[in-house]
């Protein structure tokens, strides 16, 4: 196994990466208060029936990871190989107004996980961060994707805010609330 810079040539491999999330608990986010006053608990429970979700890769992030690869834009994008076959990748940007490098997509093959991948391509984004100056590592994961949020916190980032609305009106209510993570450096 060998975690490297993806190249232009292993683009057409990366869509293959089965980046499906399985869960069998959600996060449930309760609001206390009100106005200024507002307080968030979040607390594990479990699913009724385990979810499994497929989680392709989005034309957006798509579109970012080639633009990155190509030089066309700043970022970083790794990923672990296995015989000459990517089997987890992990993409991030600059966001210089925040002084952060924030990641766009993390994702292990379904097949090879529970075996540090994800953990040592955290990593990577974070020594690269370190070395260019940048205050923070972001990150964001959704409350129904549990697994996310236990590598994330395991690789020392906290959780620093949530977003009720992100995706519709209803994310609190459809248990896809949006949380956001830091791994600061200072």
């Amino acid at each position: 196994m060998e975690i490297r810079p993806v190249s232009s040539t292993d683009l057409n491999q990366l869509m293959e990466i089965d980046g499906t999330i399985e869960a069998a608990e959600f996060l449930f986010i309760e609001q206390a208060g009100q106005g200024a006053d507002t307080r968030w608990n979040l607390q594990p429970r479990p699913l009724r029936q385990k979810q499994t979700v497929a989680n392709r890769l989005d034309d957006e992030r798509w579109f970012a990871i080639r633009q990155i690869v190509s030089g066309a834009d700043e970022g970083l994008v790794l990923m672990a190989d296995h015989q000459q076959l990517p089997v987890a990748l992990v993409a991030a940007q600059p966001r210089p107004q925040r002084n952060v490098l924030q990641i766009l997509d993390l994702r292990v093959d379904y097949d090879f996980r529970r075996q540090g991948l994800g953990s040592a391509l955290l990593f990577g984004v974070i020594q690269q961060a370190r070395e260019k100056g940048y205050r923070a590592v972001s990150a964001s994961a959704n409350s129904n994707n549990v697994p996310a949020v236990q590598l994330l916190l395991k690789c020392g980032f906290e959780l620093c805010g949530l977003d009720t609305h992100r995706h519709s009106n209803h994310d609190l209510v459809k248990e896809t609330v949006s949380l956001f993570f830091y791994a600061s450096f200072d």
